[in-house]
């Protein structure tokens, strides 16, 4: 776009330091186009109400339940953001993504109030996404908040979809094909800064527990643990019940171990499962902070991912991300004909076993436990995979379209 680069209003509930990865990559997104011209504003929520700088990004604050749980609470952010939406000046663009669910209808008054264009960045997908994490409500109020939230999506010049699983979803529910357009999450950019290849026979991290070891140390029962990684939010759409079964059949092996890293009520209820069972193959840690990100992810021999089958193209785990950034193998429990479902297999970059099935997950990782090429082999396809999948490639494309938004709105 020729001259100045125009403005921008990016809304999301979460952005950093709040804890949240769709915060993350707007973060990522705020700072790239800010560093390319744009004026950019976001508008965000905090423990209070106020107005703060980072770098050339305007922060707009409003106070607002840090943890909210139920439709309640979340109404209730809803209806906050859209008030402070409509006091904020005009920008020559509103970018919204989908935390609180249906701030899709924020961004489409926003842009019809103040005349301006609008596109919406589909991070997860809400309402349909209810039923997966388990909030009940009358199948006709389900339905009615879906054709408006597809309204919405019709009325903004751009739907950004995560996945090729999610852009089908959308264009079979009612979004117009011709407005979607499908830009892959990437992991978190301190990641992938940071990261190189590790120096598998000699680096280290917290309690002296190894990265992923060479050919010849793979194989022995008296070397160090292999690990294996679960990193972020366990929430309903992510059932546990398939790992903990794995976990059990595993239990026999010493050198095994599970490690779930994060906080919250389903950490805790995977701490009382975890003693029912009697499972001592499984360590529980708290969230680290991100000067620890690296070593973390470095720190898993196999990373591990889990989705309901009903979650399919509702929303894509970023935890993949996160995975092949750090050159490392993922084990996927979920339904395959999903975007990372697709990766895995383009890439050779891991396993995918069904919701259900805890012996064929045991065996994936014995697997890769026991055969140094095959995990060598997943390994380098991680590699490869997070080679095509660099953050600035989505990021420029994201603003690509956000200029092609804004003048076909001008033509």
């Amino acid at each position: 776009m020729p001259g100045a680069k125009p403005s921008v209003l990016l809304i999301n509930r979460v952005y950093p330091p709040t804890k949240g990865a769709s915060g993350r990559v707007l973060r990522d997104l705020a700072k790239e186009m800010t560093r390319a011209g744009w004026t950019v504003s976001v508008l965000t929520t905090g423990d209070k109400t106020f107005t703060e700088k980072d770098g050339g990004i305007t922060i707009h604050r409003i106070k607002a339940p840090m943890n909210p749980k139920g439709v309640v609470s979340y109404s209730l952010i809803l209806w906050k953001l859209l008030r402070a939406a409509m006091k904020q000046a005009r920008h020559d663009l509103v970018i919204t993504l989908t935390d609180p669910p249906l701030l899709v209808t924020v961004g489409r008054r926003y842009a019809k109030k103040k005349r301006c264009s609008h596109m919406h960045w589909c991070q997860d997908l809400y309402p349909d996404l209810f039923p997966s994490i388990g909030v009940k409500m009358p199948d006709f109020i389900l339905k009615a908040l879906s054709r408006s939230a597809r309204r919405s999506m019709n009325k903004s010049g751009k739907v950004i979809a995560i996945g090729r699983c999610m852009a089908r979803y959308l264009a079979h529910t009612g979004v117009e094909t011709g407005r979607i357009v499908t830009v892959p999450n990437w992991a978190d950019v301190e990641l992938v800064e940071s990261t190189r290849k590790p120096r598998r026979n000699d680096v280290r991290i917290k309690e002296n527990v190894p990265m992923a070891r060479p050919a010849d140390e793979l194989l022995r029962d008296d070397s160090p643990r292999f690990r294996i990684l679960y990193a972020g939010t366990i929430g309903r759409a992510h059932p546990m019940k398939t790992i903990l079964e794995a976990a059990e059949h595993l239990s026999i092996y010493p050198e095994i171990e599970f490690v779930f890293v994060g906080e919250g009520p389903s950490h805790d209820r995977l701490a009382v499962e975890r003693a029912r069972r009697g499972l001592q193959n499984i360590k529980l840690l708290p969230y680290q902070p991100a000067s620890c990100l690296k070593d973390l992810m470095e720190s898993g021999d196999l990373h591990l991912i889990s989705m309901r089958d009903d979650a399919a193209g509702l929303l894509v785990p970023c935890k993949f991300y996160s995975a092949i950034a750090a050159a490392r193998p993922t084990v996927y429990v979920g339904p395959a004909d999903t975007e990372i479902g697709r990766m895995i297999r383009d890439y050779g970059c891991g396993a995918i076993v069904p919701q259900g099935d805890g012996v064929t997950l045991a065996q994936a990782i014995l697997y890769f436990r026991t055969d140094s090429n095959a995990w060598f082999h997943a390994q380098q396809g991680a590699e490869q995979a997070a080679a095509d999948s660099r953050p600035v490639k989505s990021i420029l494309s994201i603003m690509k379209e956000a200029e092609n938004t804004i003048m076909t709105r001008v033509a």
